[in-house]
């Protein structure tokens, strides 16, 4: 087809010819038509002659080249410019074209000055223009032909043609570079009419080239380069003005905007400002309705973010007073009817008597069957009642029971029946048939139900202080409910040793913790009572644990228990925004066996509120240091009911009544002794209790200070035993407190005993037929000084014990070395952690026979206890969004998108503000509850649980803060790119900064971790922005995450710019380093990053305990 036009145009141009062929032309439309078709369709054909080459080497900028080409040069919608063309160069315009070799030599020089427009303004010598011959076509703005009757193959890539002669002018809409002798049309978006020289600055305006000396009859021709806007900004449509075609310019009109390059005019939005001449629309209306509306709301939320969860509060509470109201009033109902038969039965022998004397032999007969009748009856049932006047037993027989008699009759077959006497007060109906734990439904029917089951259990205590709790249940529902596993932890010889350091924390301890029994572990400071309770526990890390310790007479590991094994820290860990209840309910939820009906667990949890005295502040947060709660003590006994609600077979607390008053730790240890009633067995650490309290325990471990027994039997004992020492306990002195005087060296033992403190433990060993060591037996036989016994501190204590020999051996000993020191401290650190490391990650054999719900149940527990948490923290979240709302237009006013690095500027500070303030808020997720964690965790919950749970609700920060964000950013700033670009690669930026935070916030302590979250953003964003050719650098600048999220927004920009920015946007993102294939996969590698973070953290949070 090219091939015809060329005839056609051969054929036009010879009957134009010869004379005035110009005016012929002229005076020809359809040959200046024909022409200009023949000269855009072979310009436009080009491209697929070097369509390899523009792939190979400017492939990370055009992604399209057909469409890229054709933004730039398909002028099919106006060719006049190619017309006018063809009318100056009087028809051989398409000798002046330049070939493909020669367009190729242009845009390589650019490709090799590394995208630099000024250097490619430049060009090598070539076969036209070179040193010995130099045209005036050669100059800017000039342009030559290859001779009216030669043929020119535009697609001809590899020889340049000799084009020297009829040198001329540029045409407008072409642009003719410096050294090379031909026109290239002006891509679309450009403006290129004929120069004009000013005389004043002796240049060719708007193109800025000069004339040549010597040459007076050169004028200024036309654009003279195309290249990036900061080299060729002359060509460029200028802001405000739009260009339909290369030599044509109009001013944008009102209510339209006009940006740089533009070919159209844009429509403005509704509430846009767009004056006449507007390189952009104003859209800040928009930006600032978005964050008055956005305001309101976060204000709102600020001020009501409690609402929400009171009112659901409140309405659970007004259900579980009705339940309550409901059964107080039936069991006072069933009180008063109780009285009333015990009148009416005493009424009935009083009658019975009065009959027996006044009626003669033969009716007396009867009266002994009557007498008898009403002795052998049920009490309070009719049997036991008169007869009704007017009515005989015959009659009675056959007549139908009523209501009444039929409720009693069933009151006194079932007096523990789920309702009572099964009247609900108020209403005459009675209710049959009432459903039992596992078929309620709803939260009144549950209430209902426990608080029924507690008052029964409350009735029966009274009755018969022997039975158990769940002796009691059994009678009142008449069910099988299942007994729990009684553990009984017996120890022999028992001995914790450092590593690497040979000092003794324990030393041969002997004993046993029985079912049913509350033990108490006391002792002066120093004594290894919190080293005992974790020996027992199976959590010595850094220590070589020596003896024997069986679990119901097995040696199976305690960690096989540890679903049934409740441990009390000595801290209040406690989540302080949630209620007393939720904390309990939660943990009963998640460690109660999964088969257990929901009923059965509020029971439970019921119970433990109904011990533990917490039910005035059951829905009343347990509060934290910035926001008051419940008191010191209310808070140390919820610290207890969150093991107690787990139904424990070993409960262990450490110092549970530290810091309670006398009546708070009676009121625990009460409730700890109904729990021993079930056949839990119990062990605590107490420090100096009143005497009350310690006759309240059953047995008593005394130990001494380095871990050494001193008395272990029942608190009966304890002062028989020790006056056959010849230590009596003075008058109205408390014993335990005496006792650890003594032990503590505050109390000195009298001579006449014949007995130091060093002495009772091997005493306690002596008694009990205990092998002693041999440099503890020592002491009894007198081979140290009497007057060691005087001194009782922590290292004369340890003097005797903590090495394997008598202190003569450490004595002979030369101290080590700091070399020496240094080195057995590492070794004892990486024992430490290797011991931590397999408690860790070796899971032992399940012998608790509980089934707790598994990962996916616990998940939907956690996810609704932090759901709950984050809406108590929606201030918080609240003062989170606004920081976020004023970055946003602060960012968008400042850093304006410029067109030369397609806001690359305002990008840097976006992904250096978002990751600061978003790493910092996801901090909080994970930083605050790591007590809470390793408490959980220690007690069987799911860390996998724990962990997804928290990052699902932070997701809903990872899709809300980038429309925070942009949402005042976008619209003040005002890039081309599209709000939904910025939208996806700002969510992949909050989602992979978000990851990273969790490594921070479970590696460091909350200080450090947030000095490295602001610190990471600033300097791996330098150094992804760095311009140094280091490949070092470029290496880790393509590891780091704010190189990947800089590169999606300047491509998701870049992209937009097409035309006459073609040269502009290779350039940039030439200097950058950036690809406009990437976008996805820089979206790519920052979830990748996200999801691998996330891994790791979970790693971090499974593995690296507290020290």
């Amino acid at each position: 087809m090219s091939q015809d036009y060329d005839e056609e145009a051969e054929e036009a141009g010879a009957s134009g010819g010869g004379g005035g062929g110009g005016q012929n032309l002229e005076n020809n439309p359809a040959a200046v038509q024909l022409f200009s078709d023949v000269a855009f369709n072979r310009f436009s054909n080009i491209s697929s002659v070097f369509k390899d080459d523009i792939k190979k080497q400017f492939g990370f900028c055009i992604t399209d080249v057909d469409k890229d080409w054709n933004d730039a040069f398909n002028f099919s919608k106006n060719t006049n410019f190619l017309g006018n063309c063809v009318k100056t160069t009087n028809g051989d315009m398409a000798q002046r074209l330049c070939t493909a070799a020669e367009i190729k030599f242009y845009f390589e020089s650019f490709y090799q000055n590394g995208g630099q427009g000024k250097k490619s303004g430049f060009l090598k010598p070539n076969k036209n223009c070179n040193l010995s011959s130099w045209l005036s076509g050669c100059e800017p703005g000039w342009a030559c032909s290859v001779g009216k009757d030669q043929k020119v193959d535009l697609k001809n890539a590899k020889d340049m043609p000799v084009r020297v002669k009829t040198c001329l002018p540029c045409c407008q809409g072409f642009f003719c570079p410096r050294g090379i002798t031909c026109m290239i049309p002006c891509p679309l978006g450009s403006y290129c009419p004929l120069a004009k020289f000013n005389k004043t600055t002796g240049i060719c305006d708007p193109y800025r080239y000069q004339l040549p000396p010597g040459k007076p009859d050169h004028t200024c021709g036309g654009a003279d380069i195309w290249a990036d806007i900061g080299s060729s900004s002359d060509i460029f449509c200028s802001a405000g003005s739009y260009c339909p075609t290369t030599i044509q310019k109009n001013p944008c009109t009102s209510g339209h905007y006009c940006r740089t390059g533009s070919i159209a005019q844009q429509s403005c939005f509704r509430l846009a400002t767009c004056n006449p001449m507007s390189a952009n629309q104003n859209i800040t209306a928009y930006g600032l309705l978005i964050f008055a509306g956005l305001g309101f709301l976060l204000v709102i939320i600020y001020n009501c973010s409690d609402q929400v969860l009171s009112t659901r509060e409140k309405r659970k509470e007004k259900s579980r007073e009705k339940a309550v109201q409901s059964v107080r009033e039936t069991a006072q109902a069933r009180e008063k009817w109780k009285s009333a038969k015990d009148i009416a039965k005493k009424h009935a022998i009083g009658l019975q008597t009065q009959l027996s004397r006044t009626f003669s032999k033969r009716n007396s007969k009867k009266v002994p069957d009557l007498t008898r009748g009403v002795s052998q009856a049920k009490p309070g049932t009719d049997a036991a009642l008169p007869p009704m006047p007017g009515s005989s037993s015959q009659q009675s027989k056959k007549k139908d029971k009523g209501n009444l008699t039929k409720m009693l009759q069933e009151l006194e077959d079932n007096p523990d029946s789920y309702d009572g006497f099964n009247i609900e007060i108020g209403d005459k109906n009675m209710k049959k048939n009432a459903p039992r734990g596992k078929a309620l439904h709803t939260q009144s029917q549950m209430f209902r139900y426990a608080y029924n089951q507690i008052e029964k259990e409350k009735a029966m205590q009274e009755q018969n202080k022997n039975l158990t709790f769940s002796g009691v249940i059994s009678m009142a529902n008449d069910t099988e409910i299942t007994k729990r596993l009684t553990i009984e932890v017996a120890f022999k010889d028992l001995t914790i040793t450092l590593k690497g350091k040979n000092i003794h924390l324990m030393r041969s301890v002997t004993g046993k913790l029985s079912p049913g029994r509350v033990s108490a572990v006391m002792g002066p400071s120093g004594a290894g009572k919190t080293t005992f309770l974790s020996a027992l526990t199976g959590k010595a890390p850094g220590c070589i644990m020596t003896g024997t310790i069986l679990i119901n007479g097995k040696d199976d590991p305690i960690q096989a228990y540890k679903k049934i094994i409740g441990f009390v820290p000595q801290d209040d860990i406690v989540h302080g925004n949630l209620t007393v209840e939720e904390n309990l309910w939660f943990s009963a939820r998640c460690r109660l066996a999964a088969d257990l009906a929901k009923p059965e667990k509020v029971l439970v949890v019921e119970r433990v509120i109904e011990s533990l005295g917490l039910q005035p502040v059951r829905d009343s947060l347990v509060g934290t240091v910035e926001q008051r709660g419940i008191s010191g003590g209310q808070r140390k006994r919820v610290n207890v009911g969150l093991e107690m609600v787990m139904e424990p077979s070993l409960l262990i607390l450490d110092e549970p009544t530290s810091g309670l008053d006398s009546s708070s730790s009676q009121l625990l240890l009460r409730a700890l002794r109904r729990e021993a009633l079930e056949g839990v067995n119990i062990c605590m650490v107490v420090h100096q209790p009143s005497y009350t309290l310690f006759r309240m325990f059953d047995d008593l471990i005394l130990l001494a200070k380095g871990g050494l027994t001193v008395y272990h039997g029942s608190v009966k004992k304890v002062e028989e035993y020790f006056s056959g020492l010849g230590i009596t306990v003075p008058e109205r002195a408390n014993p335990p407190d005496y006792f650890i005087d003594i032990l503590e060296g505050i109390i000195k033992l009298s001579p006449s005993i014949g007995l130091t403190t060093k002495q009772l433990p091997v005493r306690w060993m002596l008694h009990n037929g205990y092998p002693v060591p041999m440099d503890m037996l020592k002491l009894i036989e007198g081979t140290e000084p009497s007057s060691s016994g005087d001194s009782t501190h922590g290292g004369s204590s340890h003097g005797g014990s903590s090495h394997g020999g008598g202190g003569g051996d450490g004595g002979g000993q030369e101290p080590q070395s700091f070399a020496g020191d240094f080195w057995q401290d590492v070794k004892c650190s990486v024992e430490t952690k290797k011991d931590s490391l397999q408690h860790t990650l070796l899971k032992s054999i399940d012998l608790s026979q509980r089934d707790t719900p598994g990962v996916f149940k616990q998940y939907r527990y956690y996810l609704g206890r932090v759901g709950k948490q984050r809406l108590r923290e929606a201030r918080t979240q609240a003062v989170d969004y606004l920081i976020l709302l004023l970055a946003g237009i602060c960012l968008g006013t400042l850093a304006k998108v410029s067109d030369e690095t397609f806001g690359a500027m305002g990008y840097t500070y976006t992904v250096i503000a978002v990751s600061l303030l978003c790493k910092i808020a996801a901090l909080r997720s994970f930083s605050l509850d790591k007590l809470h964690y390793w408490r959980e965790r220690s007690s069987g919950m799911s860390s996998l649980a724990y962990f997804l749970s928290k990052d699902t609700i932070d997701h809903f920060n990872t899709i809300v803060k980038p429309l925070v964000y942009l949402s005042m950013f976008y619209f003040f700033n005002n890039p081309r790119s599209s709000f939904s670009d910025n939208y996806f690669v700002l969510v992949c930026l909050v989602y992979c900064v978000t990851g990273l935070a969790y490594i921070l916030a479970i590696l460091f302590e909350p200080a450090p971790a947030q000095l490295w979250s602001v610190l990471l953003p600033v300097v791996l964003t330098l150094i992804a922005t760095h311009n140094d050719n280091s490949k070092v650098v470029d290496t880790i600048a393509d590891l780091c995450y704010t190189k990947w999220a800089l590169e999606a927004f300047v491509v998701s920009n870049a992209k937009r710019y097409s035309g006459v920015w073609l040269i502009t946007r290779c350039g940039s993102l030439m200097q950058n380093g950036y690809d406009l294939k990437h976008f996805h996969r820089c979206l790519i590698f920052l979830i990748l990053t996200g999801i691998v973070s996330r891994a790791f953290a979970f790693f971090a949070m499974v593995t690296f305990l507290r020290k």
